[in-house]
């Protein structure tokens, strides 16, 4: 019997109890829409894993769907479907809006949302969309409807009626209920056809079950030797992959025809005889700036050598004990600039042709006629954690252009990740989803740039720009003041959500004071004290973390959460019409819109939820199960997509000859809201521009936690093929690989000296016990594969193999997503370790694209014409400083860690080791910095310089030393395209940075190491927006912090000794005029390098803040007193009469 408590909500039911000691069967049961009981174990379902002793690993579901008002059993006469593509249509429909909970030991449930939002959704993929309900009394369904959202009515009467009940009545008489004629049969047919899915192939798929469509062992001798054979002439090391009779991979692969190829080569004879064009190309740095670039790398270290050991020769007698702390000081600052230095050998540009790609992908060809899109898909992953600290209107600006990427629709889904588990942010997507209706349609017809609405609408270039469509000014018009009104929604949900959830509260307690009051008849009635829980638009409780916490609804300890805010679109094109209503015409512009899906993971107390490297690998495995990308794209909720090629270009380099062996595009990351003179190096050019680019031509760029196209394959850690062959500026002896080992392996995963053969057997224990998880590794290892439209093409898959559309979503997929995101499930697993995000650093970004080069992995670095993603960065000073630390504090964690470059694979080429090295070491210059810049100051206190005396020698090594670093400098400006003011903004806060910053991250690393004391950090705040004039106004803002007081104190120490250093040598009966030089001009080179502090702590121009006057008041008395001190009375010869200095 049905609860009438639950008359409002459908609910799916998936029990998990503890693992068995026994073998267990593992057995599915759920019952549909209709009322249907379905069982079946997943020994039916084609799968590799369903027994062998392993099967006492995984857990038993069970799925069951109560019956409710608008979900009515019915008979096993009648639950018969026509056409099952209806069925499954509808299925995903229902679970589309639906909120799924769920997690470990507990009940998962599926939530029909009947309202989203407060708003009205109109969008037929939109959760919650507005439909009609069904007229059958008792029923409430929505209706049938087509994929624009339009009403399906079986009978001319023009009766309203769900596919249930329409089946029913199919079954029973065969009459409307609202006319009480016959149904006629063009009319069912109608129906049918409207529901049925449009299918491009010949063939059809019908007599296969979901899982037999998507899984089923190869077996195939004959493609198995034209695949392995044809294209390398070598054996293919991944050969365990999975075919149908007449698909391939994840319901999306066609094979060609036995007899179709050239001979025994497996290729058709056009693609043998088709020249080769490359994706991707590789500009080499003119020989002119490069040849001497590199010369003078050598030179100067040269120069260094020759300088130290002249320095460690001449010895100054008078003050050892300052010349051993300057000697010490530069050896360290020679051997970090080699760690620096030396990876820069071979810097490369690298740029794409977007005309190839759509040509080889997207054009007609005799194995795809149709045209449609062979490119793979990528899931996007935006993660965020705290709204208020990242504001929804950034996170959905961020969505905004995710979804109108220029990407083909039924290949992109987009996952937010919301760690903090808020309704604000569910809110937020849900409203972002709604507006995208507009957006996305209004981007496609008139090619806008950038789509994220906040950017575009307020750039101040010209936005009438070379558009020529005559209804551009009033498409544009009206999008702004439709955006206008989606902001005020936006900034109005924390209210809306708070008097939303009052309300319902004293609703509650109205409705508990009555029921007290009738059962407690005469007796004192005491207070009654309800939780003040937080609700959504459709009156119920929201899952996650309340506003007012409670158990089971705080940050820490709440369900998993999965709701598809936008369902999969169609596989073919949907185009609009003209909405004379709203004066919006979108004739010949495709509608559809990309899968958008809400994540909230569970988290409890008492489990390590490992921060944003969790978040990230319970998206991992969600969007496995859901829809298995190949490639993932990674964004900070602040980062947007400012060039909506910009998926099309990293697919340029994953898709090219030799594409197979690369695990990630790393983006460059800029920036917006950064003040003109970038006064502390925000937007960091000299590494995305430098570093980076000279990383390219080694193994690859570091991954920098935003803005990284991944192949997912590479996140499980299997190695790449032929993983011995890396790019290295100075090639050396290499490896051969062992063919006849490849030839009897499949997917591999290895990691240091431990190389494993892997087979799906041992999968369970490395990646959980999801089936759906597991049956999908090899898919994507296949679906990521290049184009093998070319003989030149190793390890490719065939082409026209991803143009049939995906599987339709049904219940126990989201279920067993919700499963996967569950706090539990990595126990006992790889995740963390060696498969996904690597846990164990703050930076866990730059630990987990280690592993990857580690394993023989490589990355390229892709500099779009125009920028690919841009965010934002903080430019206030303590902010900044927080940043910086943050970093530093990852690294000094590498260092300590196994992930140390010095304890590296042989896989790792031998520059790319220095690169990584100087990641964990580079924080440790902090000390000598400090020390170093405390130097002049003590050579002015006491008289002594680092040197006996200023000689010529010492003169001309100082000279040619900076000389030489100027015009490397030069050079690299040339060779990078950087401005020599930014070179110099980064050496400025190079030195503010490592007097501050990092001489906290390595004594907080030091103290988790020694003492076990872990680090916490808190969230970069990002700006929600412009809330006074001054577009810089949190430049201006001093914020104190522990951070400044060793640069306000070099600061200090180096003026007073200026001070006394002049003093002294004006009143000295000798004066030692060259070392007072020396003393002076290093002291003013470190003031140099702190102006940007300095300036930082004047605040707003001029509104001087008072710890200012507080610190020049404590200075000037100082220096009064040491004047006083100083100045020789009349009756003493000694300089400041009894006073000594030491």
């Amino acid at each position: 019997m049905a609860n009438k408590n639950q008359a409002l909500r459908a609910t799916w039911s998936t029990r998990i109890p503890p693992p068995a000691t026994s073998t267990q069967t593992v057995t599915f049961g759920r019952r549909t829409m209709s009322g249907r009981n379905i069982s079946y174990s997943r020994d039916d379902l084609g799968s590799e894993l369903g027994g062998g002793d392993h099967s006492k690993e995984f857990l038993s579901y069970h799925i069951n769907i109560p019956p409710t008002p608008d979900n009515q059993p019915m008979d096993s006469a009648a639950s018969a479907n026509p056409d099952p593509s209806i069925s499954a249509r509808v299925e995903e429909q229902y679970v589309s809006n639906s909120l799924f909970t769920g997690g470990f030991n507990s009940v998962t449930r599926a939530q029909l949302m009947n309202k989203v939002i407060d708003s009205e959704s109109s969008h037929p993929q939109m959760a919650g969309a507005k439909g009609s309900s069904c007229a059958v009394p008792g029923c409430g369904s929505k209706v049938m409807s087509d994929e624009r959202g339009n009403d399906i009515l079986p009978c001319e009467c023009g009766y309203k009626i769900c596919r249930d009940c329409f089946v029913e009545d199919l079954k029973a008489n065969g009459t409307c209920r609202g006319c009480k004629e016959p149904y006629k049969a063009k009319d069912m047919d109608e129906v049918i056809a409207k529901e049925k899915p449009q299918l491009s192939l010949q063939f059809s798929l019908a007599g296969m079950s979901k899982m037999e469509r998507r899984l089923s062992l190869m077996k195939s001798r004959n493609y198995a030797r034209s695949l392995t054979r044809s294209q390398t002439g070598e054996f293919d090391q991944n050969r365990l992959l999975f075919e149908t009779k007449a698909t391939y991979g994840y319901g999306n692969a066609i094979w060609p025809r036995e007899n179709d190829g050239d001979g025994g080569s497996g290729q058709p004879a056009e693609l043998v005889c088709k020249p080769w064009r490359p994706l991707t190309r590789e500009l080499k740095i003119p020989a002119a700036i490069l040849s001497p670039y590199r010369l003078l790398i050598f030179i100067r270290m040269a120069i260094l050598g020759l300088f130290l050991a002249w320095r460690i020769r001449h010895k100054n007698e008078d003050a050892i004990w300052l010349w051993g702390m300057s000697v010490v000081c530069e050896i360290w600052f020679a051997f970090s600039w080699l760690l620096d230095q030396l990876p820069k050998l071979c810097p490369v540009n690298r740029t794409t042709d977007l005309l190839v790609l759509k040509e080889k992908f997207e054009s007609p060809s005799p194995s795809n006629p149709s045209g449609k899109s062979d490119l793979p898909g990528i899931d996007v992953f935006v993660s965020t954690a705290d709204p208020e600290k990242e504001p929804p209107l950034v996170t959905a600006n961020t969505i905004l252009s995710i979804l109108a990427a220029d990407y083909p629709v039924e290949k992109l889904a987009c996952y937010v990740s919301d760690d903090g588990g808020a309704l604000l942010t569910f809110e937020a997507m849900a409203e972002a989803a709604s507006f995208a209706n507009l957006w996305v349609p209004f981007c496609r017809k008139h090619d806008i740039e950038p789509r994220n609405p906040e950017s575009y609408f307020g750039m101040k270039r010209d936005p009438y720009k070379n558009k020529i469509r005559s209804d551009f000014v009033k498409d544009r018009r009206r999008l702004k003041r439709e955006y206008e009104e989606f902001k005020v929604r936006i900034n109005g949900l924390p209210d809306s959500i708070r008097r939303r959830s009052d309300a319902f509260h004293a609703r509650e307690e109205i409705k508990a004071m009555k029921r007290q009051r009738e059962a407690a008849l005469d007796e004192p009635i005491e207070p009654v004290k309800i939780p003040k829980a937080t609700w959504m638009a459709d009156g119920t409780h929201w899952p996650g973390t309340w506003i007012n916490s409670a158990a089971e609804h705080s940050r820490g300890d709440h369900a998993g959460i999965i709701q598809v805010m936008l369902k999969p679109p169609s596989d073919e094109p949907l185009l609009g019409s003209n909405d004379e209503t709203k004066s919006f015409d979108l004739n010949e512009v495709d509608i559809r819109l990309p899968l958008l899906v809400y994540v909230s993971r569970e988290k409890r107390p008492g489990y390590d939820h490992n921060k944003k490297a969790g978040a990230m690998n319970a998206l991992v495995r969600a969007s496995a199960v859901m829809s298995n990308g190949p490639f993932i794209l990674n964004l900070d909720c602040d980062h947007y997509v400012y060039n909506s090629l910009a998926l099309r270009e990293g697919m340029c380099f994953m898709m090219d000859r030799g594409g197979d062996r690369i695990c990630y595009v790393q983006f460059p990351q800029r920036f917006e809201g950064i003040d003109p003179s970038d006064r502390y190096a925000n937007n960091n050019t000299v590494f995305f521009d430098v570093n980076m680019r000279a990383l390219d031509g080694l193994q690859g760029p570091v991954y920098v936690g935003t803005g990284c196209l991944f192949r997912r394959i590479a996140l499980y850690g299997f190695d790449p093929p032929q993983a011995s062959r890396h790019s290295s500026c100075f090639p050396g002896k290499r490896k051969k690989a062992s063919t006849a080992a490849e030839e009897t392996r499949a997917l591999r995963m290895a990691d240091d000296d431990d190389d494993e053969m892997m087979n799906l057997s041992s999968f369970p224990k490395k990646f959980g016990n999801s089936n759906f998880l597991i049956d999908s590794i090899p898919v994507a290892e296949f679906q990521g594969r290049p184009l093998a439209d070319h003989p030149a093409v190793k390890n490719g898959r065939p082409p026209g193999a991803l143009v049939i559309p995906r599987d339709l979503l049904d219940a126990s997929t989201v279920a067993e997503a919700i499963s996967v995101i569950s706090c539990w499930y990595e126990d006992k697993t790889e995740w963390g370790h060696r498969v996904g995000w690597i846990y164990g650093s703050v930076t866990e970004d730059v630990v987990t694209g280690y592993r990857m080069h580690n394993r023989g992995w490589r990355s390229v670095y892709c500099v779009t014409k125009r920028d690919a993603f841009r965010g934002t960065a903080p430019i206030n000073l303590t902010d900044r400083l927080h940043q910086v630390l943050r970093w530093a504090t990852g690294s000094v964690e590498i260092f300590f860690s196994r992930n140390n470059a010095l304890l590296a694979s042989p896989k790792l080429n031998h520059l790319q080791r220095i690169a990584y090295l100087n990641v964990g070491i580079y924080p440790f210059t902090s000390f000598f910095l400090i020390v170093y810049c405390f130097l002049p100051a003590l050579s002015l206190f006491s008289g002594q310089f680092i040197v006996q005396t200023l000689n010529v020698t010492f003169l001309t090594y100082l000279l040619v030393i900076t000389i030489t670093l100027c015009l490397l400098a030069v050079l690299e400006v040339k060779w990078s395209g950087i401005e020599l003011e930014e070179w110099w903004r980064n050496e400025q806060f190079w030195l503010i940075g490592g007097t501050s910053a990092h001489l906290a991250a390595v004594l907080q690393g030091l103290l988790k190491v020694i003492a076990g004391i872990e680090i916490s950090f808190t969230l970069t705040s990002k700006s929600a927006g412009d809330e006074e004039d001054d577009d810089f106004a949190d430049l201006y803002i001093v914020k104190w912090t522990s951070l400044m007081i060793p640069p306000i104190t070099i600061m200090m120490v180096n003026l007073i000794g200026i001070a006394v250093g002049v003093s002294r040598t004006i009143y000295s009966t000798v004066p030692q005029w060259s070392k007072l030089i020396g003393g002076v001009f290093f002291s003013l080179w470190v003031l140099t390098h702190l102006y940007p502090f300095a300036k930082g702590l004047m605040g707003r121009r001029g509104k001087t803040p008072t710890i200012v006057f507080v610190w020049s008041g404590l200075i000037a008395i100082t220096i009064s007193l040491l004047w006083v001190a100083i100045n020789p009375p009349g009756s003493s010869s000694q300089i400041g009469g009894s006073f000594t200095f030491p």
